[in-house]
């Protein structure tokens, strides 16, 4: 007997619980004998972007692949007749889906059959904002060290180089090859600080309203005549997105750098080399930061897309952590720069690798442009105008 049909508990229509488990968050299937799906809620049919009907005529094996830990759950609790909690499981095994953490609970829904009852609850939110927080620390060490380099090694570099220039005219000429090294490494070591100082820079009065899709069409313009000239770049725009406020300057060598990563990724693919650049609005996804009262909405969302062979498994972790990278002559600050960039506009970015394509997700938050407050002169003249 599907849920669909169970009789009335305590007073409580039937159809009443049926848009009771239609308005929960959470994914709720209920699988009966070899499987077979009995019922699904609308959180379900959002969530494996099929309806229902459809849903209904399906296994779960159509749905998960064979090694997915759902499926052994399922098949634990049909033969114990006993429920079972899972909290935090990486459920790989999605068709059609990236994994992803997930609470689950699997529960018989009586003991005269098999059928069990699946809720499954995405912490994808919850990952997140700890991303976001890692992201954060490490873009505020990384901002610490550039300060400390910049103060404290620039000073003793100057004095190295210079000493090294005097002992040049005072030894033999087979020796002078040590002092050149010796200058062209402090020069080395100098402009490597001076990449570091841009990690220090926390002046946000240059921040106006930008139209988003100006900025990427300028990156675009840039990669498409440069680096990008052999790829294929897709743009898909949503016309109604708000301006945000932000640095123009910041965020165009931002997306220059992703875009940039993009083509480098997909230079040697064996497929297409394809890079897709989308927009959209995404009300609903707010964060509090720790030490604040204020939730943080993040609705503006641009995504760049690549179909390379995308970021190994071991560093996406830290992938945006100050020097770390898989580029063999890389420094590993361009995506800590990134994640400062997003940092100080006050927004998210999360690396993902779904359908073969290499995905990096931002999202930014909506604010309306302030009002510079009127000067006392102002005032007055205003109240003159009225005499």
């Amino acid at each position: 007997m599907t849920p669909q049909k169970r009789k009335s508990t305590k007073g409580v229509s039937s159809s009443l619980q049926i848009q009771l488990l239609h308005a929960l968050p959470q994914i709720v299937l209920a699988v009966g004998e070899n499987n077979h799906i009995q019922y699904v809620n609308a959180r379900a049919e959002l969530y494996f972007n099929t309806s229902s009907s459809t849903l209904l005529r399906m296994v779960l094996e159509d749905l998960f692949h064979f090694d997915s830990p759902i499926l052994s759950l399922v098949n634990q609790v049909q033969r114990g007749k006993s429920g079972i909690n899972e909290y935090n499981v990486e459920i790989g095994g999605i068709k059609h889906k990236a994994n992803e953490l997930m609470d689950l609970q699997v529960a018989p829904m009586s003991l005269d059959d098999e059928t069990v009852i699946v809720v499954m609850q995405p912490r994808t939110i919850a990952q997140k904002i700890e991303r976001q927080l890692a992201h954060r620390g490490a873009a505020r060490s990384v901002t610490g060290l550039a300060s400390m380099l910049a103060h404290e090694i620039r000073n003793p570099l100057s004095g190295i180089r210079g000493a090294a220039q005097l002992l040049e005219s005072s030894i033999v000429h087979e020796d002078r090859p040590l002092t050149t090294l010796i200058v062209d490494e402090t020069d080395r070591i100098s402009r490597l600080v001076g990449r570091m100082e841009v990690f220090g820079d926390n002046n946000l009065a240059d921040h106006k309203m930008i139209n988003i899709h100006e900025v990427l069409g300028h990156v675009l313009q840039v990669a498409n005549k440069g680096f990008a000239q052999d790829i294929e770049l897709v743009e898909n725009y949503d016309p109604s997105l708000p301006k945000l406020l932000g640095s123009r300057d910041l965020l165009v060598q931002m997306f220059i750098n992703l875009v940039k990563n993009a083509a480098e990724a997909v230079s040697g693919a064996r497929t297409h080399a394809k890079i897709w650049v989308t927009t959209s609005y995404r009300p609903g996804v707010s964060f509090t930061v720790p030490g604040s009262r204020t939730k943080t909405n993040l609705p503006l969302q641009i995504t760049i897309e690549d179909n390379g062979p995308g970021v190994p498994e071991d560093i996406r972790s830290f992938l945006f952590d100050p020097f770390v990278t898989t580029k063999a002559s890389g420094t590993g600050l361009g995506l800590a720069l990134v994640a400062k960039t997003i940092k100080d506009h006050g927004g998210i970015i999360e690396y993902d690798r779904v359908n073969e394509r290499s995905i990096f997700k931002l999202l930014l938050p909506h604010q309306k442009p302030v009002r510079a407050a009127k000067s006392k002169s102002q005032v007055l003249e205003k109240d003159k105008s009225k005499l």
